[in-house]
């Protein structure tokens, strides 16, 4: 991706350090330090320009986000698009929300084990070629470092547009012994739930008619026992 970012983007995004990380890696086992609470803490890797992060934090107030982006240009639009929704909600000023500067080959850097309870990864580079199979962020490598991070309410909620993605992650996923849930081949083939919030992409896609995949998938011990007693309830 090629960003044409302003000029002084570096030094904008170093006079906002109540809301942008610059040096993650510091907070490492101490998130819950910087945001001053124990709720828990979710995470977008790959965030774009910030809608859904943005979003989610202003919805859900009782779990703290953190999204991440390796363009610092992408930080500084999602910081601005987080200002605007928190103040067009009159929250004041952003509390539950972080927003990083880091590159998601190193996040066993970032953060340690059992310190975040999901992962949303929302229309990540699917990668086409063969031989980049393992920059896609559903590769088996990756799913090993989320499996380490997450605790033992930890899941995976995982949005894309590429079929051929999809197909292969819902492999990657199997192959690695997880449980997949609400698996989705057409997320808005009965229209948009209310309750849903969409990414930059996704309202692109939407537009055209294009189908959204999805699918969650179970991480953690206790995650994945709520959801077999939930299923045995059924029963």
């Amino acid at each position: 991706m090629r960003l044409r970012g302003r000029k002084g983007i570096r030094e904008d995004l170093e006079q906002q350090q109540d809301l942008v990380v610059l040096n993650p890696e510091a907070y490492k086992g101490k998130w819950r330090e910087r945001f001053n609470n124990d709720y828990p803490i979710h995470v977008e890797f790959g965030m774009g320009k910030g809608r859904f992060i943005s979003q989610m934090s202003v919805k859900n107030q009782q779990v703290n986000y953190i999204g991440f982006d390796m363009y610092d240009e992408l930080v500084r639009r999602a910081a601005e698009k987080t200002r605007i929704a928190w103040n067009e909600a009159e929250l004041g000023d952003p509390t539950t929300i972080q927003l990083a500067l880091a590159n998601i080959e190193n996040i066993e850097d970032i953060f340690a084990p059992g310190e975040i309870e999901r992962v949303y990864l929302n229309f990540s580079d699917p990668w086409p070629k063969k031989k980049h199979g393992r920059r896609r962020l559903t590769h088996p490598r990756f799913l090993e470092k989320y499996c380490r991070l997450l605790n033992t309410q930890g899941q995976i909620h995982f949005k894309t547009d590429s079929e051929t993605l999809f197909e292969f992650s819902i492999n990657s996923f199997a192959d690695y012994g997880l449980q997949m849930t609400n698996i989705s081949l057409n997320l808005h083939r009965d229209g948009i739930n209310e309750e849903h919030v969409m990414t930059e992409y996704e309202s692109k896609f939407m537009g055209k008619g294009m189908r959204i995949h999805r699918c969650e998938v179970l991480v953690g011990q206790d995650a994945l026992q709520e959801y077999q007693k939930s299923r045995l309830d059924k029963y």
